[in-house]
């Protein structure tokens, strides 16, 4: 796993990145010689945080008109 400097990966930034996507290479980015961030490849096929339930629920039932009833509501109150 590569480390690189904060200022350094600052300057060479878009490169960095098509190095990682092209050698599928982590890189570590630290600052005063500490690791703060990873920069990783990118997983095909992965799912991705967003989105990642789509397609997989099912609506059942009426999901416009309210739950219960005005006459159950006016017995809860």
């Amino acid at each position: 796993m590569k480390t690189m400097a904060a200022g350094s990966f600052k300057v060479h930034c878009l490169a960095v990145m098509d190095e990682v996507q092209a050698k599928r290479e982590t890189v570590v980015i630290t600052k005063h010689g500490k690791p703060v961030a990873k920069l990783v490849p990118v997983e095909k096929g992965a799912d991705d945080i967003y989105n990642f339930l789509a397609g997989k629920g099912v609506i059942t039932g009426d999901i416009v008109s309210a739950a219960i009833s005005h006459e159950e509501w006016g017995e809860l109150s």
